[in-house]
């Protein structure tokens, strides 16, 4: 009788996380689906990282450009670009770009392409609740790593406007206890950009490149 109680117990509360996992991932079926229909798209963002132990607390404005495989964003004072094949992260006050090849590209963070679409790869998800942002509803979903060793982060919060169904914030914290937060203040479908947006030139930004 114990054993039947516990069997009906622990199918109970599969049955109710489930029901949490698929009401997220109709969410974000629908905010990918969005995305990938996109031919292009324009973001603007705000963002800030801290740590309480470190003393870190640092904040800044960011824009990113995407055309199908393709990116280039301001966050700071430094540019990510990548073409499709390669990737260029030009970090200003060390005069460094360092190139790497899409494939090995672990700056999901600030790669708008990757910020749209974080959930898709590697995480669980949860449906936390629904809450104001702002003056709108949103959406509050939680993303965990399914391989909890290898992630840079123990946590991602979305959050998703209810009757636009578009991303407004992230949240991501760190093991070593990092949180950066970016919230996006702008989105623009299908704007027309040059594929030159997306050509690194060395001479241009007056850096060295170190090739990973």
């Amino acid at each position: 009788m114990n054993r039947l109680i516990l069997l009906l117990a622990f199918v109970a509360s599969a049955t109710g996380m489930y029901a949490q996992d698929a009401k997220a991932q109709g969410i974000l079926d629908k905010l990918s689906s969005k995305i990938k229909n996109q031919k292009s798209f324009y973001i603007e963002f705000k963002a800030s990282i801290t740590n309480s132990s470190s003393g870190k607390n640092e904040s800044f404005t960011g824009k990113g450009w995407v055309k199908g495989n393709k990116f280039f964003a301001n966050y700071g004072e430094n540019t990510i670009i990548s073409n499709g094949t390669k990737t260029w992260n030009v970090v200003k006050e060390e005069g460094t770009a360092y190139e790497t090849s899409v494939d090995d590209d672990d700056s999901e963070s600030m790669n708008p392409k990757k910020l749209m679409t974080v959930w898709e790869k590697g995480f669980t998800n949860k449906y936390e609740k629904e809450e104001k942002l702002g003056d709108e509803m949103v959406h509050v979903i939680y993303l965990y790593p399914k391989d909890k060793k290898g992630a840079d982060y123990n946590t991602i919060i979305l959050y998703i406007g209810k009757d636009d169904n578009e991303l407004k914030k992230t949240i991501m914290k760190s093991n070593d206890g990092t949180k950066k937060t970016i919230s996006i203040t702008k989105f623009t479908s299908n704007p027309t950009i040059e594929d030159s947006k997306f050509t690194f030139d060395s001479k241009k930004y007056g850096v060295s490149v170190v090739k990973d």
